[in-house]
């Protein structure tokens, strides 16, 4: 019996690559450039399954593709507003992704920029790699303390769950969380966390503001001039979700003018691309995406879709199937 044919956009740890290897008629992508649009059409026509990432943007152009041969499209990642769903759907496509486990991973990054951003460690960092650091003083870069302060989760899914777990049992701050669904009592009882009304009075009062929330249109530049200017001046926001979920002109403009005291980034509007003016300022942590960056994490998600084109070969529902 013919293995299926399966096309990978982006280069994946070696591990699942051998695993592929094995297991398919595998297409790898060995110079790890993004495909382009024609590329990505020709894939869905002459694949079984293609195997996607956030950097392929598959547009309902593409899911549109005459006489396409693939019936899945597993991401790799959790989160697919990189996919058209509803084209998708339309096509007839199964789309799964690979929840769970890079939860800890994402909850790590986040903290990290969040003591980044407290400690203005990148600025620190600057002096330090451009030899400009004279020695210690009384008054050097001054940041604020993180342990007991409040720290306010825009979305409260397992990345938020986990952040407000190593905040609150490690850096004793008190959780505020906002969301439009109900969570388990029990995970709120157990961080002593208090439910927000609404974003706006989270921003008011919190010292630390992160971003947990999918991309989408209801949630673009959630974070917007107005709410910036709600938040105290003294505050951080970080956001390890999604670059579009925040208006960078508007955080820029907050940076530069003191509404607020620091930001933290993962995640960019139309990144690798970001707003230069990002880089004039010294209060901002900046890092390259890198939320589920570990060796374990980024192959825990390979085998997930693994596990997931596996099911759908087998005749069965994959258990991440988005739609």
């Amino acid at each position: 019996m013919n293995k299926p044919k399966v096309i990978v956009t982006r280069q994946w740890p070696c591990e699942v690559e051998a695993q592929l290897k094995q297991l398919y008629d595998v297409q790898l992508n060995e110079s790890d450039v993004p495909l382009s649009t024609d590329a990505l059409k020709h894939a869905l026509q002459t694949a079984d399954a293609v195997l996607t990432t956030v950097t392929d943007i598959i547009t309902a152009d593409v899911l549109n593709a005459p006489n396409k041969r693939a019936k899945i499209i597993g991401q790799f990642g959790v989160g697919y507003n990189n996919i058209d769903i509803q084209a998708a759907k339309g096509q007839g496509l199964t789309v799964t992704n690979t929840p769970h486990v890079l939860t800890d991973c994402t909850a790590d990054i986040a903290m990290l920029l969040l003591l980044m951003s407290a400690r203005r460690a990148s600025e620190g960092e600057r002096l330090i790699l451009n030899q400009q650091w004279t020695g210690w003083t009384p008054t050097q870069l001054l940041g604020q303390k993180v342990t007991g302060k409040t720290l306010g989760l825009i979305g409260f899914g397992r990345i938020a769950q986990a952040m407000a777990k190593k905040a609150h049992h490690g850096f004793d701050m008190k959780i505020l969380f906002y969301v439009p669904s109900t969570p388990d009592q029990h995970i709120v009882d157990d961080l002593q966390a208090t439910r927000c009304d609404s974003v706006e009075d989270l921003l008011a009062h919190s010292d630390f503001v992160s971003l947990h929330c999918p991309a989408g249109v209801t949630t673009k530049h959630l974070i917007n001039e107005a709410r910036l200017k709600l938040m105290r001046p003294t505050a951080h926001l970080i956001n390890t979700a999604r670059g579009d979920v925040v208006d960078s002109d508007a955080l820029i403009h907050a940076l530069k003018t003191g509404e607020i005291a620091g930001a933290g980034l993962d995640v960019y509007e139309g990144e690798p691309q970001l707003n230069p003016e990002f880089l004039t300022l010294n209060n901002i942590a900046l890092l390259p995406h890198l939320g589920s960056a570990t060796e374990e994490t980024r192959t825990a998600m390979g085998n997930r879709v693994l596990v997931n084109i596996a099911a759908f070969f087998a005749g069965h529902e994959p258990n991440d199937k988005v739609v």
